[in-house]
């Protein structure tokens, strides 16, 4: 931490040169990265409207349309680490730019593809565009605003990116119900115009010393890194399919853990390594890190679920599903300034601490959920879900970047997002088998108590498969009252299975809570800039 510390003199003792004219302005520099972050996050959910569509038209197998989702998701998780050592090396203005203009330009040719498999190609390129605005943004935001005022612009910045998410089933679903599936990536082009001419115009220069600075890049931690990472999204994505006892599973895990091991050994040698291992000296950046995985196990996970069961149980359309989850939206663009005003009057022990258990208590709230439940109720959830949700994206982000070094933010920042999509994984690949258990130890026994026909072999695998998903297998022709009985027992069944998973998620987020009382922000968020807001 004495690096951090003579960052924090330096800050107090030399202001710096003032800014001129629009260029470094903070608010306008908040309001720049944020059109970027809400294009990259609002693409992780506004495609899954537009599968159905794009299944249609262009003739795409099952498999080819969850890599539709799967390859963007891994390319993102994958290359952000090493694009936040890219914006920490060539300057985080000029990474900024080069995500903004590939992630327009890779939107505009999945628009025109014609074919699944170039519309899977140009996603992993969109991805890794993508992987080069997240951490950009939070490095701009570190050098730009004054420590007093960064967790309040991170607070800003954690309600566009909670926002994003949640808007994306209802933005896709409107484009595709009125335009077509193309217009969902066309959406990109003009936002990513703004962003980029902003960009131009807004984001600070890096000094010109640390833009003429290098050494040899860590081209072998790169390797290792994103292999390590790529072994382990990789395979939480495929454990459903193959099992996770499944030798395919275990082995990219067992490569996984190899690499990593690798990549620590090659980072402790390097002169100028891609993770300065030291960050992770600061037990508050360890433990914001973790808290940031469970955080996202627990809402990722649950939100994949609360999907089927708004759209498959309740019957609603995506449009209508997506505004039952405004709630959600309302309260953390209202939670994310108030955590961030929360963390700048009495640190991050609170708005973590209490975050991670009001989400884990709204968790287990709609892990409580019946067939019948009234939006009254689920709004209540939903409501409590986003307050908890917000403070702990604030706080976790300011909490990871505030520990590092200033010329290590886009590091920071990089670990901050690929915890959350490494947590959201997991939380997905870990539930969705939880799931699959429960329902396959539940509707074997309610169907023979219904007196229904017996199914064995492939048909009994597609049953539970529908039924894992909120969905009943009821044959064609099958009459009335035999309809009815098979939808109400695959309701009740993943009912049974959405409780048993929420209730484990509720305890991750209640070891998150505990794991928060251990962070504290670093001695580099406090004292001034060389900004002035």
């Amino acid at each position: 931490m004495a690096q951090t510390s003579s960052l924090h003199k330096t800050a107090e003792t030399e202001p710096g040169p003032q800014r001129k004219g629009l260029r470094g302005h903070p608010w306008l520099t908040l309001f720049t990265v944020g059109i970027g972050a809400m294009m990259v996050t609002l693409d992780g959910t506004i495609v899954a409207v537009a599968n159905p569509a794009i299944q249609q038209d262009l003739g795409a197998t099952l498999e080819q349309i969850q890599w539709i989702t799967n390859g963007y998701l891994l390319a993102l998780g994958v290359s952000l680490i090493t694009a936040g050592k890219l914006g920490d090396r060539f300057g985080h203005r000029q990474t900024f730019l080069v995500g903004v203009a590939g992630f327009a330009a890779t939107s505009a040719a999945i628009g025109l593809s014609g074919s699944p498999g170039l519309v899977i190609a140009f996603r992993v390129l969109q991805g890794m565009c993508g992987s080069l605005l997240q951490p950009a943004a939070l490095g701009l935001l570190r050098a730009t605003f004054p420590a007093k005022k960064l967790n309040m612009a991170i607070g800003i910045w954690g309600a566009v990116i909670g926002a994003s998410i949640a808007a994306g089933p209802i933005v896709g679903g409107l484009l595709v119900e009125h335009v077509n599936w193309e217009s969902v990536f066309f959406l990109n082009i003009p936002v990513g115009v703004v962003a980029f001419a902003l960009g131009m115009f807004v984001l600070r220069k890096p000094p010109a010393e640390k833009a003429a600075s290098g050494g040899m890049f860590d081209f072998p931690g790169v390797i290792l890194l994103s292999g390590s990472m790529f072994c382990l999204i990789f395979s939480l994505i495929k454990a459903e399919a193959w099992g996770w006892g499944g030798a395919k599973t275990l082995g990219l895990l067992a490569a996984s853990l190899v690499l990593a091991l690798l990549f620590v050994l090659r980072e402790s040698k390097a002169r100028d390594p891609l993770i300065p291992l030291a960050l992770f000296r600061s037990v508050s950046l360890s433990a914001a890190t973790v808290v940031t995985v469970l955080m996202a196990f627990a809402f990722m996970g649950g939100l994949f679920f609360i999907t089927f069961y708004l759209q498959n149980v309740h019957g609603m359309s995506p449009v209508e599903s997506g505004v039952h989850l405004l709630p959600v939206t309302a309260m953390m663009i209202v939670g994310s300034p108030i955590g961030g005003a929360l963390m700048a009057k009495y640190g991050p022990k609170i708005p973590l601490a209490g975050g991670m258990a009001l989400s884990g208590a709204a968790i287990l709230g709609l892990g409580s959920l019946d067939t019948d439940a009234s939006t009254l109720a689920m709004s209540l959830w939903f409501v409590l879900l986003g307050l908890g949700l917000a403070p702990v994206i604030v706080a976790s982000t300011d909490v990871i970047v505030s520990n590092a070094p200033e010329e290590h933010a886009g590091i920071a920042g990089g670990l901050q997002q690929a915890a959350m999509q490494v947590g959201g994984s997991l939380g997905t690949a870990v539930l969705g088998a939880v799931m699959a258990s429960r329902v396959g130890d539940t509707l074997p026994d309610k169907w023979s108590a219904a007196g229904l026909p017996q199914v064995e072999g492939e048909q009994q695998e597609a049953m539970k498969e529908a039924v894992s998903i909120g969905l009943a297998p009821v044959p064609e022709g099958a009459p009335r009252n035999i309809a009815d009985t098979i939808t109400d027992i695959a309701h009740d069944c993943f009912i049974s299975g959405m409780g048993l998973a929420f209730t484990i998620s509720a305890v991750i987020a209640g070891c998150g809570a505990l794991l928060a009382l251990l962070t504290r922000r670093g001695s580099s968020a406090t004292g001034e800039t060389a900004v002035h807001v």
